[in-house]
């Protein structure tokens, strides 16, 4: 890699204001982009809708100035929302990807349960055996979709530094 292909990026969420562990990040990948005469990139991740703030985002804006930290591009994730739907319907198309429904708590309790069977906190894949007219009805009771990953079983990763092929079999 050259120098001219080094980008770093900060990417905090407009959540509130930077504290010390935020800034930390920043100078670490400020400090390396400036060293390799690289790009570094403030992207600020407001997708939580409900607490992302334009107050916030300023406030990073200024703090990272007053810093003597500034960047070569911005990128606001919530202006690539297309992008990112976009992606999102072709991986479902291929099967990549799928609809769940369970909530954070209904999660919890199956993470509970595992552990306490002795087993992973691992999602259990529920939400694969759902028919349509299962999600139909999910959604019009007004249940909005999460998106997982689909991965296939027993799939190779890759290949170690003595060419055996690395494998992994999810939820094990």
């Amino acid at each position: 890699m050259t120098a001219a292909a080094i980008v770093t990026r900060f990417a905090p969420s407009p959540t509130g204001y930077l504290h010390v562990g935020n800034l930390r990040a920043a100078l670490i990948n400020w400090l390396f982009a400036r060293r390799q005469s690289g790009a570094f990139i403030l992207r600020l991740d407001d997708t939580d809708l409900e607490r992302s703030k334009a107050e916030y985002a300023r406030a990073i804006r200024e703090d990272l100035t007053w810093m003597g930290l500034g960047w070569t591009d911005e990128v606001v994730q919530s202006d690539r929302l297309d992008r990112y739907a976009a992606a999102l319907a072709s991986l479902e198309a291929a099967g990549r990807a799928y609809p769940c429904y369970e909530t954070p708590d209904d999660l919890d309790l199956k993470r509970k349960a595992r552990r306490a069977a002795g087993k992973p906190p691992v999602y259990d894949r529920a939400a694969l055996k759902l028919s349509d007219a299962d999600r139909a009805a999910l959604e019009a009771a007004g249940k909005r979709p999460h998106w997982r990953f689909c991965s296939t079983m027993n799939r190779s990763v890759g290949t170690t530094r003595s060419r055996a092929r690395s494998r992994f079999r999810p939820g094990r």
